[in-house]
């Protein structure tokens, strides 16, 4: 079947992505990102005051944010994200007062359509809080790969995900109609010994290349040492380790609701700025 005109563009292989997850959890996954993001959002939500009774985790691989948020809410269901994204998620309109998700959104290829799910499943007045992976994560080993493919190659294929930035994620939650929206980033820096232990990492997170467009060849020796000789020659301090760049971006929303805040319509103040301008006095 042919894909109707407005679809999204299928950049990650969802499937793949599931097997990953599940060998580097058997394997022994690596969570540090993902322990150091369920702690900061269960922080996050203690400053929202208010009480939240249904609540979904969407997508949160692992059990990291469920552990964070025991005992925070009389319910906290588990909504997976399909592999198949023109499936809708498993949620009914106006079913819940807050929405989380940790480490997820990253790799959804409609994610216009996946907030604008869940901003309907949400109840007037609900929350999505919600951190993802973006920015310039990952720019090092990016830059790295491309110069040593560039030299040795001939060419670059793509390696590393193509991340959302935070203004566009701003842009998207106005897009689903999620009021008062904010959006911000947490710059986490990892040193690790070489640029082969940073790969170790990806695949124990499960995080390494799930593109549609990734190359389907092994990668040539060669060309990962000279890419390991250009990271560390371009991206280590002074102590020989090398530099990993993480940005996790930080978005939240709330569903529409008459007691929130709205901006003034424009022309709508009582004062102009003229007169205000007049009214300083000089020095």
């Amino acid at each position: 079947m042919a894909p109707t005109p407005n679809a999204a563009p299928i950049l990650f292989d969802r499937p793949l992505l599931r097997v990953r997850q599940d060998r580097a959890r058997r394997g022994g996954a690596a969570t540090f990102l993902l322990d150091r993001v369920a702690e900061d959002l269960a922080e996050r939500l203690q400053a929202v005051l208010r009480e939240f009774n249904s609540a979904a985790d969407i997508g949160t691989p692992g059990d990291q944010l469920r552990n964070a948020l025991a005992g925070r809410f009389r319910q906290l269901a588990r909504i997976d994200l399909p592999d198949i994204e023109t499936e809708p998620l498993a949620l009914q309109p106006e079913q819940l007062d807050l929405a989380v998700s940790a480490l997820a959104f990253q790799f959804v290829n409609d994610l216009p359509g996946v907030l604008a799910q869940i901003r309907r499943a949400l109840k007037p007045d609900g929350f999505l809080l919600a951190a993802m992976i973006g920015g310039d994560t990952l720019t090092e080993l990016r830059q790295s790969f491309a110069a040593a493919e560039a030299e040795l190659e001939g060419g670059v294929s793509p390696r590393i995900a193509p991340f959302v930035d935070l203004r566009d994620v701003g842009s998207l939650l106005q897009r689903a109609k999620f009021a008062l929206p904010v959006t911000d980033v947490d710059r986490i820096v990892v040193r690790y010994a070489s640029a082969f232990a940073l790969m170790a990492d990806l695949r124990r997170m499960g995080a390494t290349n799930v593109l549609v467009e990734r190359r389907r060849n092994p990668t040539r020796r060669s060309t990962l040492v000279r890419m390991a000789q250009i990271y560390g020659a371009r991206f280590a301090d002074s102590d020989g380790r090398i530099r990993a760049t993480f940005d996790v971006i930080w978005l939240s929303g709330w569903a529409p609701h008459e007691s929130q805040q709205k901006p003034l319509k424009p022309g709508s103040a009582k004062a102009s700025l003229a007169e205000a301008v007049k009214g300083i006095k000089k020095t």
